[in-house]
């Protein structure tokens, strides 16, 4: 089986470009997703590999589609 690591690390990378896009602190998107703060760090640096709930959460906070966060993480 292919490791995980990789895609995760991928999505954490795109999920701080875009919250970093819109000018946010890690707590304030937390705040936004009604998540931890250390739980989007973990995102961010690729050691949660979340679930599709988590996904959409963090989608909306960041104004884009889940689709748009999973696009080029292959």
């Amino acid at each position: 089986m292919e490791s995980e690591g990789p895609v995760l690390v991928l999505f954490g990378e795109k999920v701080r470009r875009m919250r970093l896009r819109l000018g946010l602190s890690q707590e304030e998107l937390a705040h936004q997703c009604g998540l931890h703060r250390t739980y989007i760090g973990g995102i961010e640096r690729g050691e949660r590999n979340l679930g599709l709930h988590n996904v959409v959460r963090i989608a909306r906070a960041l104004r884009c589609s889940p689709a748009s966060l999973l696009k080029g993480v292959e």
